[in-house]
């Protein structure tokens, strides 16, 4: 299976389970591998025979935006499920991080892999 790769995307949201955390938006950073086939795309080299990786991009940074969860977790799964929703991607492997989450790391994580069948 071919992979569309989104790296480095850079949203601000609530995210976290103490006060400080949901008092502000934090940074959040958020990798995409999505899993679907590219060969028609390759065969026309035609923009509409390829995934919108800028609409892909804009739902998810919306969604982590909008929502306020309390664990990476939740919100890699958030986004697996909307990622999902388009019928070209058949598996999704999310990462979100949290920068400055605890002193002693510069980040915290979660990666996760989903697809229709999960």
């Amino acid at each position: 299976m071919d992979q569309v790769i989104i790296k480095d995307l850079v949203s601000r949201g609530i995210i976290g389970i103490h006060d400080w955390e949901r008092a502000q938006e934090q940074e959040i950073l958020i990798n995409l591998v999505l899993f679907t086939d590219v060969s028609r795309a390759a065969a026309s080299d035609s923009i509409a025979d390829c995934l919108n990786y800028q609409t892909m991009a804009e739902r998810v940074l919306a969604h982590a935006e909008r929502v306020r969860r309390f664990t990476v977790e939740a919100l890699a799964v958030d986004i697996a499920r909307l990622i999902l929703e388009e019928p070209a991607v058949q598996r999704v492997r999310v990462r979100v991080e949290k920068p400055g989450a605890i002193p002693s790391a510069r980040l915290v994580g979660v990666e996760i892999e989903r697809g229709r069948d999960a």
